[in-house]
């Protein structure tokens, strides 16, 4: 069986970069950040619906792109190379997926974001103050109201726990586990990208900052850092592809998906969290401050960590399975 993706996943990542590109990068995370000003970012929400990567879960006939989630990977994977703010696993993996045909599924592929809340792995709905909330239970997906908006490490994410509404949709234990692994394994693509982000920026640093004469990259030292996140980027994004195709249904029978998942999102958490440290170590004091861009993944990448699933958790999950 060939994993290796094809030039459609290429030209989608390529999509998604012109499209971040175009709205200014890291400035849209910023503008979110500092000024609230939330139109740039909603710009490219808007943007991406269009060009069909919000529907990539949804079926054609309901008016989606038909794809699966090993094109939702390679597509959120980018939107977390440019650290786009907002409610990424949920407004592109977790809620596609879980509404069924109505205005509510029509309002999303239109462009309008959508967070939710699945407690007990996901308690707290990112940004519901931006994005259309909705709360899914083992009852089914209701439309939901958020309570007091909280803070978190990341300043481009606040967090409130919702109340239910109407009714949208039904839901069953198979919807339910497939929502849960959409979101804990959208949430590991866009740490891979994250992490990504993070190696360039330190990589680029290292070829420029000179010491001794020397460009520190240039030091045995430095390389090994740098080599060890790449190496551990590289470690998990086959186990994020991995349970990608394992949820779209292209490995063997009696697989065990959602181990794959937890699998990868630990994997992939770890090596954010190490592209993050060492990030610091070669870019110093300066990696510190609010006007590096290496703060910006650096929280956000801190953020995920723990969302749909702490490492704890899903460690748990996998020794269960064996």
């Amino acid at each position: 069986m060939d994993f290796l993706l094809s030039d459609i996943h290429t030209d989608l990542a390529q999509t998604v970069d012109g499209i971040l590109e175009r709205a200014g990068g890291v400035a849209v995370a910023r503008a979110w950040a500092e000024d609230d000003d939330r139109s740039a970012a909603l710009d490219v929400y808007r943007q991406l619906a269009e060009a069909g990567i919000t529907g990539l879960l949804v079926p054609d006939e309901l008016g989606g792109s038909g794809a699966g989630a090993v094109e939702m990977v390679a597509a959120v994977e980018r939107l977390g190379y440019g650290a786009l703010p907002g409610p990424i696993a949920e407004t592109f993996a977790v809620v596609p997926a879980a509404l069924g045909a109505g205005d509510d599924l029509d309002a999303l592929l239109g462009g309008a974001p959508a967070t939710c809340a699945l407690p007990p792995v996901c308690p707290r709905a990112v940004d519901p103050d931006a994005a259309t909330p909705y709360l899914i239970t083992a009852d089914g997906v209701f439309t939901a109201t958020a309570g007091e908006l909280l803070d978190t490490v990341d300043p481009t994410r606040r967090v409130a726990v919702l109340s239910a509404g109407t009714r949208s949709t039904g839901a069953s234990t198979t919807s339910i586990e497939r929502s849960r692994d959409l979101g804990a394994l959208a949430t590991a693509a866009q740490l891979l990208g994250l992490g990504s982000a993070m190696l360039d920026l330190a990589a680029e640093y290292a070829k420029s900052r000179k010491q001794f004469g020397r460009e520190i990259g240039s030091f045995q030292a430095v390389k090994h850092h740098l080599a060890d996140v790449a190496i551990a980027i590289e470690m998990a994004r086959p186990l994020v592809h991995g349970a990608a195709a394992g949820i779209d249904g292209q490995v063997p029978d009696g697989t065990d998906v959602s181990r794959d998942v937890s699998a990868a999102k630990v994997a992939a958490g770890e090596a954010a969290y190490l592209a993050s440290r060492q990030g610091l170590q070669v870019l110093g004091a300066i990696g510190y401050t609010a006007e590096h861009d290496l703060s910006l993944y650096l929280t956000k990448t801190r953020a995920l960590l723990s969302a749909w699933g702490t490492p704890a958790h899903h460690r748990a999950l996998i020794l269960e399975s064996l």
